[in-house]
This record gives structure tokens, sequence and C-alpha cells, in this order.
């Protein structure tokens, strides 16, 4: 007969096999594809793109799905340390010989093991990040980060992290410990303010560590913009230019923040590559998304989601099968050198070990869910995009979009089981088929 730890061991491998073997196929999948459609350019874009430019994209596609694969296998050994193969638990029996373990200080230790866990997945990731900066984007010429750069802006991370990471975790740990059986409920409209005023700060005084933003310049491309956002009616902070060129050449624009913080930002480098009526239409699709309230019901389907994962977490934090099932169970098992009793200490100041294993083993339960969200994304990008044809030019919009794609080196030809799983946009050909039935502004 099936222990409960046994079964969820047994479910934890199956779908952590099930969701890698998906990931493997659609992988392998969509790199034949790409390389199958590498010698001619789709006769919608033939006129716009040469061979030349396509096949770039194709090879940085490839290049990108053979790197994947090898990383996504290393990821996965990881995961299968930290959790059965004992990882996190020696690491934190190996933390607890230097500090005296007991009640009053299990939140620091809780504290000092999630950012020695983070700490060490970060170096454990560098490889990826470096290969992928200095060899792939510098082979396909997108690469402008120096490694000095790139240094600077890990110590930046790990300088947030400690300035952010310690007290909100602190607070969490506090609240699980402290607020009694529905801790989960407190827990969840504790990092509900704290996402809002994340998102309020944000502009002004975390992306400024890492990127310049300067005031839109005059001239034609901000007197467009200036001209449709008195159309629409949208309250805005600020227009401004990131300086996205000191790392990359890819292109975007995006709005970050919320009330009198919100702005909105375009990269230098999209400023650089499209015309004032480009502009004008891309900005329009984005005005669309607020129209429709994408983002707003976006946040709030997170918040909901986040609410259902804290009380799964509440549930499973106090099962002792929980941490046996993934072998987190070290002091349960082992005894405490200073004669506290796992009684006493059982379950809520070990509550740590359930918030670092849940983060971990989750996504291999919630990765199937992934095209649903894929699919409602695609059609709110449709929605942004009508929006966009009847508040500026839906050609202008196809133009932007076609220099978008050529200038990222975003593959034209995906395999459509790949896009429908993953993309939260449509590919490009119906993308642009969509938007030629709209025809220009009326």
């Amino acid at each position: 007969m099936l222990t409960i730890p046994l079964m969820l061991k047994s479910s934890f491998l199956f779908f952590l096999l099930l969701k890698t073997t998906v990931q493997l196929y659609l992988n392998i999948r969509n790199c034949k594809y790409v390389l199958k459609k590498r010698d001619r350019v789709p006769d919608k874009f033939n006129t716009k793109i040469g061979l030349q430019d396509h096949q770039k994209a194709q090879d940085y596609t490839v290049a990108n799905l053979t790197t994947g694969r090898f990383f996504l296998l290393i990821d996965v050994a990881l995961l299968l340390f930290w959790t059965l193969g004992g990882g996190i638990k020696y690491l934190d029996n190996y933390l607890f010989t230097f500090s005296y373990f007991s009640i009053q200080n299990i939140i620091c230790h809780g504290v000092m093991l999630y950012l020695v866990f983070s700490f060490i997945n970060m170096l454990l990731s560098l490889p990826e990040e470096i290969y992928s900066t200095f060899v792939i984007e510098e082979k396909f010429g997108f690469n402008r980060t120096t490694i000095k750069t790139f240094i600077i802006d890990h110590l930046k991370g790990i300088a947030l992290m400690l300035i952010i990471g310690i007290p909100l975790l602190a607070s969490l740990l506090w609240i699980m410990m402290k607020l009694g059986q529905f801790w989960w409920l407190y827990a969840w409209i504790f990092l509900t303010l704290v996402q809002l005023i994340m998102m309020w700060i944000y502009p002004v005084l975390i992306a400024p560590w890492f990127n310049k933003f300067s005031p839109m310049p005059d001239g034609a491309h901000k007197d467009e913009v200036i001209k449709l956002l008195n159309k629409t009616g949208f309250n805005y902070k600020g227009l401004f230019v990131m300086d996205a060129s000191k790392r990359s050449n890819h292109g975007n624009a995006y709005f970050t923040g919320w009330g009198k913080n919100r702005r909105i930002v375009f990269f230098d480098t999209l400023l650089s590559t499209l015309e004032p009526q480009e502009v004008v239409a891309v900005l329009a699709h984005e005005l669309g998304h607020f129209k429709y309230k994408h983002i707003l019901k976006g946040m709030l389907m997170s918040i909901v989601l986040s609410l259902l994962g804290l009380y799964i977490l509440g549930v499973v934090a106090n099962a002792e099968w929980f941490y046996s099932a993934m072998n987190v169970t070290s002091f349960f098992n082992d005894g405490l050198s200073n004669g506290l009793s796992n009684g006493l200490l059982w379950p809520n100041h070990f509550y740590y070990l359930a918030l670092i294993t849940f983060s971990l083993i989750v996504p291999c339960y919630t990765f199937f869910i992934t095209p649903i969200f894929a699919w409602h994304s695609r059609k709110n990008e449709f929605m942004a995009d009508r929006f966009a044809a009847e508040n500026a030019d839906a050609n202008m919009l196809i133009s932007a979009l076609i220099k978008m794609y050529k200038e990222n080196a975003s593959t034209l030809t995906p395999d459509p089981l790949y896009a429908k799983f993953y993309y939260s946009h449509p590919d490009a050909l119906a993308r642009v088929e969509f938007l030629e039935s709209l025809g220009t502004r009326t």
C-alpha cells in the first residue's frame, strides 16, 4: 500500500519527467521546423525581409533552442539534487553549525538559508547567462554588454536582494510562524500590498539602478506620441527613453508603474529603428492593453492564484509527510544538539523549509496550464491590435512589427504546436494577416 509521502514523491517525479519530456519534445520539434523553413522567406514577408536576415533569425532561434535543451537538463538535475537528493537538508544542517538553534533565532536562520540558497543558484546560473550573453548574443550581433556591466548588474542585483529580500522574507516567516492557522491569508494580504508598493516604487527607485532614463527628446517622435495620448485620454507621468543599447540591440517599449508614477518607456534602440508613425502604432497597441484593462486583469489573476498557492502551502507546511517525501526532514529525524524536542519545534518553526521546497516543486505541476495562459495572452494581443488599428494606422503597425522581427531576429516560422503552447503573442503571419484584415484607421 502506498504511503502519502511515497505518493507525493511519485507524483513529483512523474510530473517532473512529463514536464521535461514535453519541453524537450517541443524544443526539438520547433528546432527541426525552423531549420526546415530556413532557405525560403515566407511569401508574406519576402519583399520586406531578405533571405540573409531570415536565415539569421532561423539560426539565432536554433542556437537558443539548442542551448536551452542543454541547460534544461542541468536544471532538472539541480532540482532533483535540492529536493530528493537532500541538498536543502544538507545546506540547512551545515548552516546550523554556525548558530545556536533556538526558537528565538529560527527566523534569522530561515532568512540565512534562503539567501545562501539563492546565492548558490545565482552562481549556478552564471554559465548559462554568460554563454547566452557573450557567445550567442555576441555571435548574432546583439550584445553590447561589457564584462564590467555584467558584473556590476549582478552586484546590484545582490544588493537589491539584501535590501528588499531580507526584511520581506523575515516578515513572511514571522507571519507564517506567529499568526496561527490562517497565516496563509495574512501572508497573502501582506504580499499583495508589497506587490502594489513595488509596482509604485519600481519606476523611480529600482529601474534607475540598472538603466538611465531620460525624458523623451523633442521632435517628430514625441509630437506624434503626444497627439495619440491626447486623443485617447491616457494619463501618464512622463515619456522616457531608456539606454537599452548599452546592453543589447534589441528594441522594445513598455509601461511601468501605476497611478501618478505611471511612465511610458521607449528603448533607444526602438526609436532609432522606427519612424514616428510606426512608434505611434506600437504605442497605440500598448494603450489597447490599458483600454481593455488587460494589465489590471492579469494582476488580479496573479493575486488570486497566489492566494490559492499560499493556501496549498499552508496545508502542506503542517504535514510531516510533505517534508518526508521531499527529503527535508533532517532535524525531525536526527534530533537537536541543544536538547530541544521535535514536539516543541514541530511544525511551524520549520516553515522556511516548506517555503523553499514548495517554490521548487510547484512549477512541475503548473507547467501544464502554460498553453491556457498563452492562448489568453494571444487573445489579448489581438484585441490590442484592433485598438491600435482604430486609433493609429494598421499598416504602420505592420511595418513596425516587420522591422522589429527583423532587428530582433525573431523567427517568422515557428512550429505551430510550439507556438500554441508557449507564445504569448500571435506568430508573425497570424498577426500580420489579422492587421491586414482591419485595414487603416477610419
